[in-house]
């Protein structure tokens, strides 16, 4: 993922990778095959614009329980907007079959505060552990 709205010291895009936790690694209590290791993080409350698309095969990304669906295509951009009103994680997944590890490609989005998003904006644009 790219926050394309905020550059590190170095002046590179905000970017990190999200990836499934395997069931081993699954605390009590967690989703299996839908928690992330990094989720996305967006402030409750706030129109946020998503610019989607692929690096390798068609893939659409979805989150059902916030209305969105949007496919994801190499070399195009697709947009699409969100506004979410209540704090919360919300899953989704691929909903675009795209290859052999289909099944495994969830999202993870928590929704915080606009004080909760610029703390964990603050906290992650510089380091390479997010």
């Amino acid at each position: 993922y790219e926050c394309s709205d905020y550059t590190s010291s170095d002046d590179k895009p905000f970017t990190f990778d999200s990836y499934m936790i395997t069931d081993d690694d699954l605390d009590v209590g967690q989703l299996r095959l839908l928690e992330v290791d990094n989720p996305i993080v967006v402030p409750a409350k706030t129109n946020i614009r998503m610019l989607i698309t692929s690096a390798d095969v068609l893939h659409s990304w979805a989150v059902p329980s916030l209305g969105v669906k949007c496919d994801a295509v190499p070399g195009r951009l697709n947009r699409t907007s969100l506004f979410v009103a209540r704090e919360g994680v919300y899953y989704g997944q691929c909903s675009e079959l795209c290859g052999t590890n289909h099944a495994f490609m969830p999202i993870a989005i928590e929704v915080v505060s606009i004080d909760a998003y610029a703390h964990w904006v603050c906290t992650h644009i510089d380091t390479d552990d997010y």
